[in-house]
């Protein structure tokens, strides 16, 4: 995976060696003993890329402000998003990928501080805590169905696809204002995009998602609603410069797409993590009302599904790990890495769900870190906490339908994801 360098020479790494995408955890773990930051190549050809490993220099890449997102705001110097190229390859039509490159997530300073401020009275924590009942209820309506979707040939129910996923974008789905007739199509463009590798269906799904979200401002324009597309469309038709029409359509297809993929895939991982951990999962059993809330950020540090974040541009030199990052470079902080670094967790390959006392300061960076932390963090870990409960609590004896070894993951650098999760509900299931 990793070759071992002089100190003139970097360590490199290749994101789509097979080995590094089986297991992620231990390959990132022996780059980053080997070196704070290495090169990232393809196949036996060199990149601009680098990626940093260690705790401390990616919380530095993170929130230090000599890291931007947008390339164009490198002072001096006109630079293309690296992530273009890379959607040319993958076939992303250039008339779509402005949409998933210019959002909320990818812009800088003020305009980065405007667009959060629109959406972060939606997700904050007391806010979120009037949702509960909401999470409860559909949590609870889910799992009432679980046994109608298991095989009636041998009582296996994929968990994913019947629980993790639909879960969170009901959720989301209900707070942003999409219909509930067309939530099931807002999870096929999701699937799509999460595996256009074997689809090549990703234009195609971003059209889609762009074009019913342009219909449903139409649509909330003529019937306001209580939701956050009725309120943006009230920001924006009171003032065009504070929204302008793509940031709208931009801001409802990141919010929607962040707000259900990241924790169905919590919520499967972690299931999956437990299941394999019965020394973790009787504990959690024996106090849940104390020990839920430490176990969500243990499974978001030990198995979280972001792995890597977005690209971040040295808008100056900056040294990091005793080598010089030049202007312009583009890096890739390693949030996987990171969150297996000893120097900030005592053996951090075993899971622990004790591990973060009550009170303390989050110290994993599953989430991410500085201005552009994860802005549905609270929602997520209330999600998963609910449904982790619930599953517990509605089915004691469920259990994996195949060898953990055996699961079918989705081959994305910078991702942790389940392509299925075959569980059975009971013995006899």
């Amino acid at each position: 995976m990793a070759t071992s360098a002089t100190p003139a020479t970097p360590v490199t790494v290749d994101l789509l060696d097979p080995e590094l995408l089986r297991d992620p955890f231990h390959g990132y773990s022996r780059l980053r003993e080997q070196s704070p930051m290495a090169q990232v190549v393809h196949g036996d050809r060199g990149s601009a890329l680098w990626i940093v490993t260690r705790h401390a220099d990616v919380r530095l890449v993170l929130s230090d402000r000599r890291f931007v997102n947008n390339p164009r705001n490198v002072p001096g110097m006109e630079l293309e998003d690296a992530r273009a190229e890379i959607f040319r390859t993958m076939g992303i039509d250039d008339e779509y990928a402005p949409y998933l490159l210019r959002s909320v997530l990818d812009v800088d300073g003020g305009d980065h501080l405007r667009l959060r401020r629109l959406v972060s009275r939606t997700f904050t924590a007391r806010r979120v805590a009037t949702l509960l009942p909401r999470v409860r209820e559909i949590t609870g309506r889910l799992l009432d169905r679980l046994p109608d979707r298991a095989s009636p040939q041998d009582g296996v129910v994929d968990l994913l696809e019947h629980f993790a996923y639909p879960l969170p974008i009901t959720v989301i789905c209900e707070l942003v204002g999409i219909p509930e007739e067309d939530r099931e199509q807002w999870l096929r463009w999701s699937s799509a995009l999460m595996r256009s590798h074997e689809t090549g269906n990703f234009t195609a799904a971003i059209r889609g998602i762009v074009e019913h979200i342009e219909e449903l401002v139409a649509r909330r324009r003529a019937e306001p609603a209580d939701d956050l597309l009725t309120a943006l469309i009230g920001v924006h038709d009171e003032d065009g410069a504070v929204l302008s029409e793509f940031e709208l359509v931009t801001m409802v297809l990141t919010i929607v797409l962040a707000g259900h993929e990241t924790t169905a895939h919590l919520i499967g991982n972690g299931m999956v993590a437990l299941l394999t951990h019965r020394d973790q999962l009787e504990l959690l059993r024996a106090d849940t009302t104390v020990l839920l809330p430490r176990a969500v950020h243990e499974l978001m540090r030990w198995c979280g599904p972001v792995q890597a974040a977005r690209f971040r541009y040295a808008a100056e030199d900056v040294e990091i790990g005793g080598r010089r990052l030049r202007k312009g470079s583009p890096v890739m902080a390693s949030l996987v890495s990171a969150n297996f670094d000893p120097r900030r967790f005592a053996d951090p390959h075993r899971l622990d769900i004790t591990r973060q006392p009550d009170g303390r300061q989050e110290t994993h960076l599953g989430f991410g870190h500085g201005l552009h932390y994860c802005l549905g963090a609270a929602l997520a870990r209330q999600e998963a906490e609910v449904a982790f409960a619930g599953l517990l609590g509605r089915y004691p004896d469920l259990s994996l339908a195949v060898p953990p070894e055996n699961l079918d993951r989705i081959p994305m650098p910078g991702a942790w994801r389940l392509a299925a999760l075959p569980v059975r509900l009971s013995p006899t299931a």
